[in-house]
């Protein structure tokens, strides 16, 4: 047996003792931060675990007229969510609902990849489902405790047809706007605004989304809702104004010829606000609720009649006639004429231009006349004269002064450009510095040649003409919008008065007197756009009482052959606005006499076919 030396034995013993109690403090130590210090945060984690958020979307904001009629609001609907603890258990549920849910593999394949990327929340899977679907969904809420079924608010479309392309429609958010990383607060079956004032003002109108939690067992089953301390309710959208009167959009879209195509914008020439913006053909936006199916979007945006086209704001023709009071305003604001100023050359049909003849609509002339009258008569041989005299540097400068060669800023989205040179410039780029003449100034003049205008810009023009200052409003769907700087046409009250008395003429005694109204001073153009693929399109844009203007309507339909079948759609609009009653009713021949109709155009060779305008 060995001998030990006590000493040491003791001292070891001492030292083992040490470290046991070192050990035991440490884990006293490592515990007490767990359980006390850090209990706090385990029991977050331990509730985020247990909790399981669920979104509360918030209630659309409503989109009212001026009155405050609805024009968009919400209803309630009925949507469907799912949590599972796994891919695999998502699947199931699919399958063990699908008698109910009846999803196509492009649904199904979209869940399970909403579930991929945010496994931990509630995955959408259907939208706007009916309520005899939600109570079938209900009785299998015992064999599926992931599912949950939430009342959402529905969006619900007042006028369909009548004001879509004003309103607008809702969509669910897509997989790339999801990654796209740009949508503030973007989740899993957001709604956003497609089109019209629901796209414009989606970030007003979307409000806060709330949260509400579910309680879920350790293998991710839902148990219950947790309680209503754990909820924030959400903040609703905000309600949208607009300047719109809905009644006379409704007639606007009742009085447009049916299956036609074009447009129809009314404003008050005094602020710019919009009283009515229509487009034909219309549809109906309530059908977008709840999404399509591949099928029904690809007949939609396939149909050649574009039912979703803007044609108000989007579509661009030759303004025709109608823009000769743009080279006119131009004219006095230089002081080139006057409104009894005569030019050198007689109408006599027609007018040599070096070595092209220009004709006129009218191939017997109009004789020796004054701006006034040419203006009455739409006199294209005048118009023609007068554009020299204006020259094309001052032609092209001074319309894009007037902000005609840009959009007019109204607020709706993907409003068109207009077509209209900036500079000659242009010219020379297009057809090369040899490759035109100074005969495009004949073409311009008269609203056609490189000249394409939208409708609303067209409008915005006569609202300056009609507007005391002479000051281009800018076109305005929602109260408070179009402030800023506007420009003005520079013309002195006495020449305003002087083309207005001229377009008073045009409805009393010229090319629009099939439109007159009884007891109405109306002054208006009327224009015929010559279309390459097909019948002319019909321009006329006129505004009333002329004494003092409270009301601009213009409308152009495609294929309408000239501008004076337009004009009595026009002259009802504004007689159901100022008298409060269709024209039927205040002495308007709405069908046009056979006499007064202007002469069809002469048959002319390919390289004179834009150089006339008929009224």
């Amino acid at each position: 047996m060995t001998w030990r030396d006590p000493h040491q034995l003791g001292g070891r013993a001492h030292t083992a003792r040490i470290v046991i109690v070192g050990v035991f403090l440490v884990l006293a130590a490592a515990f007490f931060r767990v359980q006390v210090l850090g209990s706090e945060r385990f029991e977050v984690q331990s509730v985020e675990n247990r909790l399981r958020p669920v979104t509360l979307p918030a209630p659309r904001g409503d989109i009212v007229d001026r009155l405050g009629r609805v024009l968009a609001e919400n209803e309630p609907g009925y949507s469907v969510s799912l949590v599972a603890a796994s891919a695999e258990s998502l699947g199931v549920y699919l399958d063990r609902l699908d008698p109910v849910l009846q999803l196509d593999s492009a649904q199904r394949a979209t869940a399970l990849r909403r579930y991929g990327r945010r496994p931990s929340e509630p995955v959408p899977i259907l939208q706007d489902i009916p309520f005899d679907m939600v109570s079938a969904l209900e009785e299998q809420r015992v064999w599926t405790p992931g599912l949950v079924i939430e009342a959402t608010p529905r969006r619900r479309y007042a006028y369909g047809a009548v004001a879509p392309h004003v309103v607008g429609y809702v969509s669910e958010i897509t997989e790339s706007e999801l990654q796209s990383g740009t949508i503030p607060s973007a989740r899993m079956g957001l709604l956003l605004g497609r089109s019209g004032l629901e796209e414009q003002y989606d970030d007003r109108l979307r409000g806060q989304d709330g949260v509400q939690f579910i309680e879920v067992d350790a293998m991710g089953r839902t148990l219950r809702l947790a309680g209503e301390e754990t909820t924030l309710p959400p903040i609703p959208g905000e309600t949208i104004h607009t300047t719109l009167d809905a009644e006379l959009q409704q007639f606007v879209a009742e009085t447009f010829p049916e299956e036609s195509r074009g447009a129809v914008v009314a404003m008050d020439p005094r602020t710019g606000g919009l009283l009515a913006l229509y487009s034909a053909p219309s549809y109906d936006p309530n059908s977008f609720v709840g999404g399509f199916e591949a099928e029904q979007w690809a007949q939609i945006v396939s149909d050649p009649d574009q039912p979703l086209f803007n044609r108000a704001i989007q579509a661009r023709y030759p303004p025709a006639s109608p823009w000769k009071l743009a080279v006119a305003a131009l004219a006095l604001r230089r002081g080139l004429v006057t409104i009894d100023a005569r030019m050198s050359i007689p109408c006599a049909g027609g007018m040599q231009y070096y070595n092209r003849y220009f004709r006129c609509w009218d191939a017997d002339g109009h004789g020796d006349i004054s701006l006034r009258e040419a203006i009455q008569y739409s006199c294209d041989v005048y118009f023609y004269q007068l554009g020299l005299k204006l020259t094309l540097n001052n032609l092209l400068h001074d319309a894009a002064e007037l902000g005609l060669a840009l959009p007019t800023g109204i607020d709706l989205p993907s409003e068109a450009t207009p077509v209209f040179p900036p500079s000659t410039e242009y010219y020379n780029r297009r057809y090369g510095p040899r490759g035109w003449t100074n005969a495009v100034t004949l073409n311009l003049a008269i609203g056609q040649g490189e000249n394409d205008q939208t409708l609303v810009n067209v409008v915005r023009l006569y609202a300056g003409l009609a507007n005391p200052e002479g000051v281009m409003p800018t076109p305005h769907l929602v109260q408070g919008a179009g402030a800023g700087d506007l420009p003005s046409l520079g013309l002195s009250a006495a020449s305003l008065q002087d083309l207005r008395s001229a377009l008073i003429a045009v409805v009393d005694r010229g090319t629009a007197a099939g439109a007159r109204i009884a007891d109405l001073h109306i002054a208006g153009k009327t224009g015929t756009a010559q279309n390459s693929h097909g019948e002319d399109h019909g321009w006329f844009v006129a505004f009333a009482p002329a004494e003092d203007p409270e009301i601009v309507v213009g409308a152009i339909i495609e294929f309408a052959e000239h501008g004076s079948s337009v004009a009595p759609l026009v002259t009802r609009i504004i007689a159901r606005h100022i008298l409060g009653e269709d024209v039927t009713a205040a002495g308007v021949r709405v069908e046009l006499p056979a006499d007064s109709a202007p002469e069809p155009l002469p048959i002319l060779p390919a390289t004179t076919a834009r150089d006339s305008t008929r009224p």
